[in-house]
């Protein structure tokens, strides 16, 4: 894959990137450590190694193009990979900035020739940018996570609008934006809601939110859950998957709910249900 030669550019996040015709990455010498962090990851993802091998034999997206608007991580980098598997040309940009794995993307970029642009702690000036760029790609298809890619195509850039035939969005933010564009007549071209799957809420909701949102608090503070009390607001799928884990790590677990439904459940799961401002009091 033809490159122009890479130059300095400005600084982001505090250090220097490299910014070439085809990506905008932090430092394409991470590269080898990236490649290592994708393949750890594909270890505890058996179906995308599934879909990949299909996708290699059956070459779906023979010549599509795809743009993805998505954290860069080692999971998503194994997205990608089975998309580019199945024959698409991938191009990726950051949903977050402050989630880019600089490695990861210097991997796809230098191991896997797919065009990246993301830098961990763009600047908001960056970070549009790099969607408007992704967009010059002239994508038929976009992935997205929190609709900033499709609603600057349909204000921005809607002379790239004719050639999407199809898109999909994977957060209940970026879903909400859509239906609402949708009801205006404003939405150009279908879109697949992922975040509806029931899949999604279970492993990405229940289990992974449930995980990584004591693991932020516990890296954050270093605090020792068991003993403490742990106050719960809603017990819909991330707040199951919260208090599951709270409660496995000892702590004594509130929820506050305000269907009655949900609260009576939490209250078969075990868990003491009260009005936020009595829980306030105790969490």
């Amino acid at each position: 894959m033809g490159r122009a030669p890479s130059r300095s550019g400005r600084r982001a996040g505090g250090r220097q990137h490299v910014s070439q015709a085809v990506c905008d990455i932090a430092d394409r010498r991470l590269a080898e450590y990236g490649e290592q962090r994708i393949a750890w990851a594909a270890r505890e993802m058996p179906v995308t190694a599934q879909i990949h091998e299909r996708f290699l034999a059956e070459r779906p997206f023979d010549g599509l193009r795809i743009a993805g608007c998505l954290h860069i991580t080692s999971e998503t980098a194994n997205l990608a990979l089975a998309l580019q598997a199945g024959g698409a040309e991938v191009t990726l940009c950051a949903s977050n900035p402050l989630s880019t794995q600089d490695d990861v993307a210097a991997a796809l970029v230098e191991r896997a020739g797919i065009t990246v642009f993301a830098i961990k702690g763009e600047s908001n000036e960056t970070y549009y940018e790099h969607i408007h760029r992704a967009i010059d790609t002239r994508p038929q298809v976009t992935i997205d996570d929190g609709a900033d890619l499709v609603s600057t195509l349909h204000s921005d850039r809607r002379d790239a609008l004719d050639g999407v035939v199809g898109g999909c969005e994977e957060t209940t933010t970026g879903v909400i934006r859509l239906r609402a564009m949708a009801a205006d007549g404003a939405l150009a071209y279908p879109i697949m809601a992922v975040n509806d799957a029931a899949t999604k809420h279970f492993f990405d909701n229940r289990y992974g939110t449930g995980q990584s949102a004591l693991d932020g608090i516990i890296r954050a503070t270093n605090i020792l859950l068991a003993g403490k009390t742990v106050v719960v607001a809603g017990y819909g799928w991330c707040g199951r998957g919260v208090a599951s884990r709270a409660d496995g790590l000892g702590a004594h677990v509130v929820v506050t709910e305000v269907d009655p439904l949900r609260a009576l459940e939490a209250v078969m799961d075990g868990f003491r249900v009260m009005p936020m401002a009595d829980a306030a009091a105790e969490g």
